[in-house]
């Protein structure tokens, strides 16, 4: 198993104690520092805010496959599973996006999802990617991982439709930015994720229009469906047929 980066080696700093009142120490403390003293205290006292969703965050380094294909992916799952503002913060401010090597990637998904496109419970999505320079790359993972988490994209899409997760893969010169949902044949939830993620970043942030793309799943060239979900496939693409050959008819 090949090593993962260091992504979870920073805590928080802890809270210190507060000290008794009779230690001397407080009797000289500057004002500066009963401030600080006074914001740990209150930091203590504060509730955890919980995401409407739990998270959990994989980490994927493509290797030499065995089996005669190029290469094969090895998620590994990252720290503890996330449930408040305050662990995603925690782990956010704690990533070295910018230590990523070539072709590694980052997902944040909802637990009970995977980032692999043959996964039960993503075989008929698809995904949003955005091409974008290293320079800009972390300031906008940052910004779709709080559309992700903060549901934003998901109240954009069309019932029956579902956010999976959302991802960061570095290649030679820029990171792609992927956002995957569930339900590929929804074409409404397609275009409302795109406006969505235009309509909430800068302007400095914002791609070109040829810097970016929606593709299904199944339509990617290493796309292998397993055997016991190939009906599954077979049964969206009859249902997407019929729907074409109705809108024709109705044309």
């Amino acid at each position: 198993m090949s090593m993962r980066p260091p992504l979870f080696t920073r805590g928080l700093s802890s809270l210190s104690q507060s000290s008794s009142p009779n230690d001397p120490a407080d009797s000289v403390s500057s004002p500066a520092e009963q401030r600080d003293d006074a914001k740990r205290n209150f930091l203590k006292t504060m509730r955890a805010l919980p995401t409407q969703h739990y998270w959990n965050v994989y980490f994927d380094r493509p290797s030499k496959s065995t089996d005669g294909e190029e290469y094969k992916a090895e998620l590994e799952q990252l720290g503890t599973q996330i449930e408040s503002v305050q662990d995603f913060w925690r782990y956010n401010n704690n990533t070295p996006v910018v230590q990523m090597k070539m072709r590694e990637s980052i997902y944040l998904f909802k637990s009970g999802f995977k980032p692999i496109w043959e996964d039960r419970r993503n075989i008929n999505g698809g995904s949003w990617t955005f091409r974008v320079p290293k320079n800009m790359g972390p300031d906008m993972w940052t910004r779709v991982q709080m559309l992700a988490i903060g549901e934003q994209l998901q109240d954009v899409l069309e019932e029956g439709d579902q956010i999976c997760g959302v991802g960061l893969s570095v290649r030679f010169n820029s990171h792609l930015i992927s956002i995957w949902h569930r339900e590929s044949s929804k074409k409404k939830s397609i275009d409302a994720i795109l406006q969505c993620v235009l309509e909430n970043l800068p302007p400095e942030l914002t791609p070109k229009s040829e810097n970016y793309f929606y593709k299904k799943h199944s339509d990617h060239a290493g796309f292998k469906a397993p055997p016991e979900l190939q009906a599954v496939l077979d049964s969206q693409k009859a249902r997407e047929a019929a729907e074409a050959a109705s809108a024709a008819a109705d044309n």
